[in-house]
């Protein structure tokens, strides 16, 4: 069997540096890794963030299933195996964005923890913020206006995070944002001061 790799020639110490990147946009990169269940507001949240940074002068990029499964990941389905591609995917393009000095803010329900494990692992410890948006799943299904938990409660949607199939909360290095008692703004707010103090270059 031939090497199919062989070919391949690492380019990664001939392109720019990441630490040009960074000075030239004078911002550290970053991955902020939003997880919660789904309605959780997760991306709303994400595009308030990416608001207030941007105000601020930070260059950003969000990314939840909206861009990345119609695109990139758009051959990809639900299966456990899927899910775990697509997380991994999301992972080597965060890498290629914090190379870039970006900050990229992920809103994924990401469920398991060795799921986001393999995230953090693949982006690297220093430049991954995992944030838990805490939102009680009875506010979520308030939220739900495509109907999906009513749809999962009636058995017509399947392995569906909440439901049947389960959440499993960070247990350390993260940030717990609870938003039960306010506005997603509120609730970006208090991300973003936590933010600065990491992307900001000294």
């Amino acid at each position: 069997m031939k090497d199919e790799g062989r070919n391949i020639f690492s380019v990664f110490d001939e392109i720019l540096q990441r630490e040009v990147k960074e000075k030239l946009l004078n911002q550290r990169g970053l991955t902020i890794w939003l997880t919660g269940l789904s309605g959780s507001g997760k991306t709303t949240i994400a595009m308030a963030l990416e608001q207030l940074l941007n105000k601020k002068g930070f260059l950003t990029q969000v990314l939840d299933g909206d861009n990345v499964r119609t695109g990139i990941n758009s051959n990809l389905g639900f299966s456990e195996e899927d899910r775990t591609e697509n997380i991994r995917r999301i992972a080597e393009i965060n890498k290629l964005f914090i190379n870039c000095g970006i900050v990229t803010i992920n809103c994924f329900v990401s469920p398991t923890k060795d799921i986001r494990a393999k995230a953090k692992e693949i982006i690297g410890a220093d430049d991954f913020l995992e944030v838990f948006i805490n939102t009680p799943i009875e506010i979520c299904e308030q939220r739900d206006v495509k109907g999906l938990y009513a749809k999962a409660r009636k058995g017509e949607i399947k392995n569906f995070t909440g439901i049947d199939a389960p959440f499993e909360v960070p247990k350390t290095n993260f940030i717990d944002l609870k938003t039960a008692n306010c506005t997603p703004l509120e609730a970006a707010t208090q991300l973003k001061d936590i933010v600065l103090t990491k992307i900001i270059k000294r």
